[in-house]
């Protein structure tokens, strides 16, 4: 049998709404998927409590057999880049002078997110205020490439580069000025 975090975010949706498999059983996949991996790559910070997010999941269950779906990504675990701002986790943006810096609105990519259906369970590392090309800061600490540890994961998306790279998440957000999408997309083979 496939595990479920083998599905891309399309077949995982598709799965989703034909009630193949339920939120529940896609959270609870993608969470021992990222307990396992992320202590070796550092890629998600700032999780949100494993109970909060089967909630949330069960909460989508429920909408689907009332007949209603808010998008897309109904009840598919996100972690959001750490430059955008998500209700109830720090904006830090990877510096020790923002870690306790909490947002009052969700970013209109967040927003747009959850309003697809999106559950988000943190946030994805970056390096310091997003400068350079290789994700590491003094509050988080470093992500290494996805499938070499010695290596870099790029930046500043890499959070959210290795995270796709070792399916610890169907899909991610990032943002690029300068080779922050492409290089860590490139330098994690997705």
């Amino acid at each position: 049998m496939t595990d479920i975090t083998d599905f891309n975010a399309s077949e995982l949706s598709e799965r989703i709404h034909q009630r193949q498999i339920s939120c529940t059983e896609v959270m609870q996949a993608y969470l021992q998927r990222i307990e396992k991996l992320n202590p070796l790559y550092n890629a998600i910070v700032n999780l949100a409590p494993a109970d909060q997010l089967t909630t949330q999941a069960r909460q989508c269950d429920e909408e689907l057999l009332q007949g209603q779906s808010r998008g897309w990504l109904h009840g598919i675990p996100q972690a959001i880049k750490d430059t955008g701002h998500a209700l109830g986790f720090p904006s830090t943006l990877g510096s020790r002078l923002l870690a306790q810096q909490m947002p009052r609105a969700d970013s209109i990519m967040t927003e747009r997110m959850k309003a697809a259906g999106a559950i988000v369970i943190g946030k994805t590392n970056m390096p310091e205020l997003g400068l350079g090309s290789h994700t590491f800061n003094n509050l988080f600490g470093a992500t290494p490439n996805a499938w070499d540890t010695s290596v870099s994961a790029g930046g500043s998306s890499g959070g959210a580069a290795v995270t796709l790279a070792q399916r610890m998440l169907p899909v991610a957000d990032g943002s690029d000025f300068m080779g922050s999408l492409r290089n860590p997309a490139g330098w994690n083979h997705i």
